[in-house]
């Protein structure tokens, strides 16, 4: 079932942390790599594992079991990907028992936390949730996301970031300065033309007048 109360947005820092995954097929799998991707030290505990999940061995931790209340202990958070509503009931009411958090596949009213779908170019990341209302809707949006949004938006970041920290490092405020001027002046254009010097040197010029 949808949820009908708003979410608080939050991107949460989990690389080095132990995040447990209940279920080891192919929703699973999706979640594993999700975790991985954010540098989580993943532990899968399932009863039967999914080849997926078998190719993905090397770089997390396997028990080849049932879940065990004792093995939310020192974790994170939880993904239950079991398509087992009783389970996933129950791992809800463990994890808030041990004060972790957990999120339930495809199944909202068993969640501390959902997962947008996402579309992530380096360091900058895109998120679309419907609070369980269409899981298709955000799925569509990925993907329009994912066709428009380019790695030239990672270099066009990662000209703004140079320019930030050039000023911090300089000891100049970066408040109030033109960075929506910039943005809106055509500098992206410029990126995906690989015309980056030109970009770097417009960025430059907004940055140096003042913003309205």
């Amino acid at each position: 079932m949808p949820l009908d109360e708003p979410l608080y947005p939050v991107n949460l820092r989990i690389a080095g942390h132990r995040c447990l995954v209940v279920g080891a097929m192919t929703v699973a799998a999706q979640k594993i790599r999700g975790l991985l991707e954010c540098q989580a030290d993943v532990v899968v505990v399932a009863p039967a594992i999914g080849e997926e999940v078998r190719a993905m061995a090397d770089g997390i931790t396997v028990f080849e079991r049932k879940y065990r209340p004792g093995d939310l202990e020192g974790m994170r958070l939880v993904v239950a990907a079991t398509g087992d509503a009783a389970l996933q009931r129950a791992i809800l009411a463990d994890g808030r028992a041990a004060g972790v958090l957990v999120n339930a596949a495809d199944d909202p009213a068993n969640c501390d936390f959902t997962l947008p779908s996402r579309v992530r170019r380096g360091p900058l990341l895109i998120t679309a949730s419907t609070s369980g209302q269409s899981p298709a809707m955000a799925t569509w949006l990925r993907r329009r996301f994912e066709s428009e949004i380019g790695p030239e938006y990672e270099v066009l970041l990662d000209l703004l970031a140079d320019a930030r920290n050039a000023l911090r490092a300089r000891g100049v405020s970066t408040e109030g300065l033109a960075w929506q001027e910039a943005l809106d002046s055509g500098i992206l254009d410029l990126v995906r033309e690989g015309r980056v010097r030109e970009a770097k040197e417009r960025l430059q010029a907004c940055l140096s007048s003042p913003s309205e």
